[in-house]
């Protein structure tokens, strides 16, 4: 969703109404330098005319003077949350806050940054029209995982990025049952198994050789971690489907989700994906796009 441009002269258009008049932000409070960017940050918004809080974990490590909120109270009192870090960052605010409706924006005090895409330089003239209204809306799906075993529910995560089901350190291969909607795809013997979202596509499943999903496209990718059988390729289904992976054999698998949230895995456990009834809301700068995102991030048009 791309809101209206105001094009009014600048002090017309900065004296209009806040769109979102009490602002949450959540740091990356154990970087190098991170407590002052967000004392600069909550200025700023300040003088904005902004309210401001701080998530309980940010205001309690960086010991700056402004309401601290846990999930639940962010999620009830904020019109907006301000992410300041990298994407690690925003994948752990943002799965806890999207049963809420909070909108986040991202500003980059990472590396690469996919999904805080805002630079901490400049970022004033980035947000400031965001909190009047002008932004692109980007709605990001989010996967809803358990681990079954004997017929009970023993875990459960929420992840944007990905599902990964991997061998533990032991150096053999793990068997993988896959199904799809209930229907056998294959058994599978690899190092492990990644099912990523179009915002996990440039995370871990990038770097094992699956494709680039735009987001607007509603899928997931399955790709196999170093397949025995070179023919296993990733391969791209509709977000409604249903995915379960049993574990067949092989030791010490487990299953990540994020590379956040970890569970240890036995034989014949099977772990469910599906999409959750809830996603992510991001908002960007007017005239955002994904490719500018993809051209900056991966280097593209840059000579050798």
């Amino acid at each position: 969703m791309t809101m209206p441009i105001d094009t009014r002269p600048t002090t017309a258009r900065w004296n209009r109404p806040l769109r979102f008049a009490h602002v949450v932000i959540v740091g990356k409070y154990q970087a190098p330098g991170a407590r002052n960017a967000v004392d600069e940050i909550a200025h700023f918004l300040h003088g904005e005319g902004c309210d401001v809080s701080l998530d309980k974990d940010t205001a309690a490590n960086t010991g700056l003077p402004y309401p601290a909120l846990d999930v639940p109270a962010m999620g009830e009192a904020c019109d907006l949350a301000l992410v300041v870090g990298g994407d690690g960052t925003m994948l752990g605010i943002g799965r806890q806050l999207a049963r809420y409706g909070v909108p986040l924006v991202g500003i980059n005090q990472g590396r690469l940054g996919f999904i805080t895409d805002i630079p901490f330089d400049g970022y004033q003239d980035k947000l400031r029209p965001i909190l009047r209204g002008e932004f692109e809306e980007d709605a990001r799906a989010l996967m809803a995982a358990t681990v079954w075993r004997d017929g009970r529910c023993v875990f459960e995560a929420t992840a944007l990025n990905d599902v990964v089901v991997n061998r533990g350190g032991a150096a053999s291969m793990i068997e993988l049952r896959v199904e799809v909607d209930g229907h056998f795809v294959a058994n599978q013997r690899a190092d492990g198994l990644i099912i990523a979202t179009s915002t996990g596509s440039t995370a871990y499943a990038l770097s094992a050789g699956g494709p680039l999903l735009h987001p607007g496209i509603g899928g997931w990718v399955m790709v196999p971690i170093a397949p025995h059988t070179l023919s296993n390729r990733p391969v791209v289904i509709p977000s409604h489907s249903e995915i379960a992976v049993e574990i067949v054999s092989g030791r010490e698998a487990s299953a990540n989700f994020d590379m956040q949230s970890l569970t240890s895995l036995l034989h014949g456990d099977r772990i469910v994906v599906r999409r959750s009834e809830h996603a992510l809301r991001l908002l960007h700068p007017v005239g955002w796009t994904y490719f500018d995102t993809l051209r900056k991030k991966l280097h593209w048009n840059e000579g050798s």
